[in-house]
């Protein structure tokens, strides 16, 4: 039986994306998008919640499409609360149409949002090397200068906390337990 990092525990939906996505380097801009909306989303949820309504917010948000996000209207955020499939607060829906919007600005500065996230590591992994889960910070310090940066061009529930989750789950810091399997493949997928 392999061994996985401790949070993912028998869920078969935590198992499949703890083994298939979780700390898998994102060089895409849709994805980091999606993850910067489902990480938002998660604010005060564990992440078992937002990860079994993923679909249904891939339909219902045009397949994260951060363009199109950006032009919902009233209607749209209406009809999104009464969606029982994804997360229905009215503060993270506002949100997830404020980011795609500040999302936007960042690409026409940048290019990508790609080359805006990836600079606050050099483009580089960080590779940590935690022996349990409870050596792990719930957010860092590059968390907190990516998060006030995020903040201040107009991003919402973006807290050094939430980015922390986002920068694991996009593999800008390698943060599988060294005792678990994906540990040196992620690694090797960093160099």
């Amino acid at each position: 039986m392999k061994k996985r990092c401790a949070w993912c525990g028998n869920d078969t939906s935590y198992m499949k994306y703890h083994d298939k996505e979780w700390g898998v380097p994102i060089r895409n801009d849709k994805k980091h998008f999606e993850f910067i909306i489902l990480e938002g989303a998660q604010a005060g949820l564990s992440w078992i919640t937002v990860l079994k309504k993923r679909e249904t917010y891939r339909e219902v948000m045009d397949k994260f499409d951060f363009n199109i996000v950006a032009t919902y209207k009233e209607a749209k955020v209406k009809q999104l609360l009464k969606n029982p499939g994804i997360i229905r607060n009215e503060l993270k829906i506002r949100s997830a149409i404020k980011n795609a919007k500040a999302f936007i600005e960042i690409r026409k500065e940048f290019g990508t949002f790609n080359k805006y996230i990836w600079r606050f590591v050099d483009n580089k992994p960080i590779q940590n090397s935690w022996k349990s889960m409870k050596n792990m910070p719930a957010k860092t310090e590059l968390a907190d200068t990516i998060s006030k940066d995020l903040k201040k061009r107009g991003f919402n529930f973006v807290g050094p906390t939430i980015i922390y989750a986002y920068m694991q789950a996009i593999g800008m810091v390698n943060d599988h337990t060294t005792d678990c399997f994906r540990y040196q493949e992620i690694k090797k997928l960093s160099n």
